[in-house]
């Protein structure tokens, strides 16, 4: 007996699924395995990541995301979501289910008056930031620009303003989310409170959300900020001193340390590339003459081999570390909150920074305090508003061969720095590490409140590609 072509059957296949989406309203484009444009829409960052969904719904906007929700829905398909695709956990494409890629969503519109913008959940950071500074004004958000807007949103928003401005959920006024049932809901501190409590610091486990509502700061367009750079033989001092300085610093005085290794490129001096190097990275956010003053006893510390620390566009800032990150590269992330930097935590990172296996590897430091510390713990799903600084180690390397070596250092250096961490973790800065590490992220007690929220809004699970949060519905999908 005769068989239908392979071609002719996966034609079929494809034509069924856009007659189903048609009918549930879907306008927007629709790519499957067949397509040519397919595997270029499917990449994420992580180079680790090679999942194939079954098919790729590209939204225009909310009735869109409902169509395809219902649809992965209805066919018992699995789903995620693409925004930014920049999350380490590659949770923004699925294996034989739907992707809803919302890269189209880029619209913005910002008031200047009311320093307020509506965002579409399509844009990166950089995107944002250029809409944003035609004004002035700026929120907290990404220190690598290529990082998209929802999911940094979803997870709580870290970023060199946030000692100004608080994290970027702290700066959320309402979001438009398509729940599992196809609903569009508004959440906001009026609409829905609780669902927005969950949706600011709980990732993306009760909707898709598809626009932001933010309130923006007057920030820029141009700020103090770069990099200090010296020598791994100096990176000790330079912890200490960072440590000290920023107990007592402004909040406008945004920072971090980078342990990493000094590219092959100017202005780096030549005995230093391709060295092992630290490197203080800052952003004034307040008036250029302030920051002069502010900066200075991380400015004059040292001294550094390469000072550049000047006026800059606050876009500039935002991009300074892009290079460091690569797209396409095998990644292996993690991190913790630390419950302080004592000098026998930082002799285990000054170690392991020697040993690291790739030249591409850094591990990144973070102070705490300022204006997001200030909001109370319970006021939304992100907390440990109180750690000191929070740690996050990024592993990346080009090849294969070279996954076991360097997911193992990550891991123990992971555990040598255990002693010094709240036993907690900010949900963005982790990879696919099980269960107790999504708990870790909000604690017993706020994991329980967030269970409760998905057992209303998504009791099935269907939303469960990012870190979940299980319901405890009984049956719902792993």
């Amino acid at each position: 007996m005769a068989t239908q072509p392979a071609a002719t059957n996966m034609q079929e296949a494809r034509n069924a699924r856009e007659r189903l989406l048609a009918a549930a309203g879907f306008k927007g484009e629709i790519v499957g395995r067949d397509d040519p444009g397919y595997d270029g829409l499917r990449k994420v960052f992580n180079g680790m990541i090679d999942r194939r969904p079954a098919l790729i719904a590209r939204c225009t906007d909310a009735e869109d995301v409902s169509a395809a929700v219902g649809f992965a829905r209805d066919s018992g398909l699995p789903v995620s979501v693409y925004g930014g695709g920049h999350n380490v956990t590659g949770s923004a494409v699925c294996e034989d289910g739907v992707t809803i890629d919302l890269r189209p969503m880029k619209g913005i519109d910002v008031d200047p008056e009311t320093r307020t913008c509506r965002a579409g959940a399509g844009l990166t950071f950089g995107e944002l930031d250029a809409a944003t500074q035609e004004h002035g004004l700026a929120v907290t958000g990404g220190r690598v620009s290529t990082t998209g807007l929802g999911g940094l949103a979803l997870g709580g928003g870290s970023g060199w303003l946030e000692r100004k401005c608080g994290y970027l959920v702290d700066n959320l006024l309402g979001v438009e989310t398509v729940t599992a049932d196809g609903q569009i809901l508004t959440a906001s501190g009026s609409e829905n409170p609780d669902l927005f409590w969950g949706i600011r610091g709980g990732g993306g486990n009760f909707g898709v959300v598809t626009s932001f509502e933010l309130r923006l700061h007057s920030i820029g367009p141009t700020v103090l900020g770069g990099m200090l750079l010296y020598p791994a033989s100096m990176a000790a001092a330079v912890l200490r001193n960072f440590r000290d300085v920023m107990a007592d610093a402004a909040d406008e005085v945004g920072s971090g340390v980078a342990l990493l290794t000094a590219p092959f490129e100017e202005p780096i001096p030549e005995p230093l590339r391709g060295q092992p190097v630290v490197g203080v990275i800052v952003c004034h956010a307040g008036p250029i003459e302030e920051g002069d003053e502010a900066l200075r006893p991380l400015r004059e510390f040292g001294p550094p081999a390469i000072e550049m620390v000047q006026p800059m566009p606050y876009v500039a800032v935002q991009q300074l570390i892009d290079p460091s990150y690569p797209a396409g590269m095998r990644n292996y992330w993690t991190g913790d909150f630390l419950s302080g930097l004592p000098d026998a935590a930082i002799e285990v990172m000054c170690r392991f920074h020697l040993s690291a296996p790739s030249p591409l590897t850094g591990t990144a430091v973070f102070p705490g305090g300022g204006a997001s510390a200030r909001v109370p713990d319970g006021t939304m799903a992100i907390g440990q508003r109180q750690a000191p600084f929070n740690i996050h180690i990024t592993s990346l390397w080009p090849d294969a061969g070279q996954d076991d070596t360097n997911i193992a250092w990550t891991r123990e250096f992971s555990a040598a720095m255990k002693p010094f961490t709240t036993g907690r973790v900010y949900v963005n800065f982790i990879g696919d590490e099980g269960e107790d590490r999504v708990v870790a992220a909000f604690g017993r007690e706020g994991y329980a409140r967030l269970q409760a929220l998905k057992d209303r809004y998504d009791p099935d699970n269907l939303f469960r590609s990012s870190q979940n949060i299980k319901p405890t519905t009984a049956g719902a999908e792993a």
